[in-house]
């Protein structure tokens, strides 16, 4: 099978496309810098999977705003609208999205039909998620990958926070009752590989165990044995990320209810196995 990943050079995007290589398909990383060029470079590919966009954790100003919203619906439509005029077109878009999409929603259990949110980061969500169903009047089979927080030691939110936390520094967000929906590196590869190989629709990647900050941030300091010290006041991070922090703040308690249904079989169900792993 031919692949092109938009966005492989990205933490995920190595992560999916060794794992493309490794069972023996042609993949092609490319990105949305360029629309047309990339419509040309995807159209004689069976499959592309769209995991661009521009990074949410950043100092967030108007400009900001703009690129994360830009990169995740104008230049995806761009991309499709200059497909839509090559003869030969892929047979599938699998698009990630983000657990985002539902907005903060306090303890309240979330799945693929619950309603998104009405904040800036859910906005952006529903905006992205309508660009890739275009995909569908070009005659491609399409899937949407809601992730969550990545966890892999190479790159993703996790990367970030281990410097502090190796030094004794880490400590809860806020009052750390906001839900972390988090996922191992290696079971969101498995599940972009099911949308590769024939699954439609939209898919809740995140672990069947959703935890708070604080039990996220205790279960880290436990694999690294090292303390956790005071919070970090919610001041703080809003003057080191503006009006991103909220996606620090708050979170969203999101459950994979369509691959328990279809009975995917999670290789790091719980946090701690999946923080030892990544860290061994």
């Amino acid at each position: 099978m031919r692949v092109a990943v938009i966005g492989g050079s990205g933490f995920i995007g190595q992560h999916l496309t060794a794992a493309l290589g490794s069972r023996g398909d042609d993949v092609i990383v490319t990105s949305l810098r360029d629309p047309s060029v990339t419509a040309a470079a995807t159209a004689n590919c069976d499959v592309v999977v769209n995991i661009a966009g521009e990074p949410i954790a950043q100092r967030w100003n108007a400009l900001v705003k703009q690129r994360i919203d830009y990169s995740r619906t104008e230049a995806p439509r761009r991309m499709l609208e200059q497909l839509a005029k090559l003869r030969r077109k892929p047979g599938a878009y699998v698009s990630a999205s983000a657990v985002g999409y539902y907005g903060p929603s306090g303890n309240d259990a979330l799945t693929e039909t619950s309603p998104p949110g009405n904040d800036f980061l859910a906005q952006v969500c529903v905006r992205w998620e309508h660009e890739a169903e275009r995909a569908a009047n070009l005659g491609m089979r399409v899937a949407i990958v809601r992730t969550g927080v990545a966890l892999g030691r190479d790159g993703g939110a996790l990367k970030q926070m281990l410097p502090p936390f190796k030094a004794g520094l880490g400590g809860i967000i806020g009052n750390g009752q906001q839900w972390m929906s988090w996922i191992h590196i290696r079971d969101l590869v498995n599940i972009y590989l099911r949308c590769v190989d024939g699954a439609t629709g939209t898919f809740n990647a995140t672990a069947p165990a959703p935890v708070t900050n604080a039990e996220f941030t205790l279960t880290l300091g436990r694999v690294l044995h090292r303390p956790v010290f005071l919070p970090v006041p919610a001041f703080a991070l809003r003057m080191l990320f503006g009006e991103g922090a909220s996606a620090l703040t708050t979170g969203q308690r999101v459950l994979p209810a369509r691959l328990q249904t279809e009975a995917y079989t999670f290789a790091f169900p719980t946090l701690e196995a999946a923080l030892a792993d990544v860290l061994s």
